[in-house]
């Protein structure tokens, strides 16, 4: 059995089913839950364990917490949610975002021998399952309905793409070369850059987790090695909010800029933790003779520690983002704030009232600005038929 151009097919069409899969289903969620998700993220952010909470439930439904992040994103640079408000949600996001390893490490690939507890097995399960999904669309009328055929069609695609890929790289186990580039993983700086830059071209952590999981499976790659491109995959899943953010606000940028920080902080943190202390020992224990269920819960031990440690400095992480990318005068000027009125800095009474008068006034006639400004480009959007 040799690794040839076939198996070259397989792996990118196992690849491709896999992100369908999940694109699929993780839409058919959202579009299920209509515009509650965004109506109750919006509104449940009072505090941060409240964000922590909704960026957590939201990213598990969706299925990822690049969407998540984006919609935060977008929020922050509409001014409905603050910098320190899209902390937590980061932050739930980051924990929600592992729940899709945590469903792939259910097949470990072998079989029990048992015929029904065969077909029970995820990658067994996929085809029934694309089966209900597929007849569901066919008699459906509803458009809600349609979208619960989206959900069980996508969850069996994405485990069909599963096995395809897993399938593909068994060859691999035979090829030195490829098993020589692998063990090359294990210096961290390769490995942590290797996971990123792959995260990065494909835009999503749960699809580059899936692949990593089934090399894994396949014994292509150790969990010595697999941990740092794991960190790695974390960094790399920043770049679709960092894509989302160009030509917003600076404090929608900033957003993406304490997503980076959590990853890249936890990164370093679990690399020295992975150098100093037998941890990846021990999650070798956790899940004995499933590296697919080992990589899962690395990957949520990451961001449930990472998230517990960085929690209490929520707010010390905004403000270090907004002085590594502080605001233009030009947008100083746009941020609806009071700019005139300011409280005296002593108690110097003469002359009090005159100039409180004058900051009213200043204050008023920079208000009407804004408000004849709002009104004139309401009036060019409706003649000029602007969305």
């Amino acid at each position: 059995m040799e690794f040839n151009m076939l198996s070259v097919v397989q792996l990118i069409g196992g690849l491709a089913l896999f992100i369908y899969g999940m694109t699929t289903m993780g839409k058919g969620l959202e579009r299920a839950a209509g515009s509650k998700l965004e109506k109750t993220l919006e509104k449940m952010t009072g505090n941060v364990f409240k964000a922590l909470l909704m960026g957590l439930v939201v990213t598990m439904v969706i299925q990822s917490s690049s969407a998540t992040t984006v919609m935060v994103v977008g929020f922050v640079n509409a001014g409905i949610m603050s910098l320190r408000q899209s902390v937590g949600v980061i932050l739930g996001a980051n924990i929600g975002t592992t729940i899709t390893a945590q469903i792939l490490r259910l097949d470990n690939g072998t079989g029990s021998g048992n015929l029904l507890m065969d077909m029970l097995k995820p990658s067994n399960l996929a085809y029934i399952v694309v089966l209900a999904g597929v007849i569901i669309m066919m008699l459906a009328k509803k458009r809600r309905t349609r979208d619960i055929a989206d959900i069980f069609t996508g969850f069996g695609i994405l485990f069909i793409g599963m096995d395809m890929m897993s399938a593909a790289m068994m060859p691999l186990r035979e090829s030195e070369a490829f098993i020589s580039l692998m063990t090359q993983f294990s210096n961290p700086v390769l490995g942590i850059l290797a996971g990123a830059i792959f995260t990065a071209i494909i835009q999503s952590s749960s699809a580059s987790v899936g692949i990593l999981q089934a090399l894994a499976t396949a014994g292509l790659v150790p969990l010595s090695s697999a941990v740092y491109i794991l960190f790695g995959q974390n960094i790399g899943t920043c770049i679709t909010a960092v894509l989302a953010s160009i030509g917003t606000k600076t404090n929608a940028k900033r957003t993406t800029i304490i997503h980076l920080m959590f990853n890249i902080i936890g990164s370093v943190l679990f690399t020295i933790i992975c150098i100093v202390t037998p941890f990846t020992s021990l999650m070798a224990q956790t899940a004995p003779g499933n590296p697919a269920a080992q990589i899962a819960n690395v990957h949520t031990t990451f961001n449930i520690v990472t998230t517990l440690l960085l929690l209490p400095f929520g707010t010390y992480m905004a403000k270090l983002a907004e002085k590594i990318l502080p605001e233009s005068e030009k947008e100083k000027e746009e941020v609806k704030r009071l700019k005139y009125i300011v409280p005296f800095e002593t108690n110097y009474q003469v002359g009090h009232a005159a100039i409180v008068q004058t900051q009213v006034e200043k204050e008023v006639d920079r208000m009407t600005g804004m408000v004849r400004k709002n009104v004139e480009e309401s009036f060019d959007a409706l003649l000029n038929n602007d969305v």
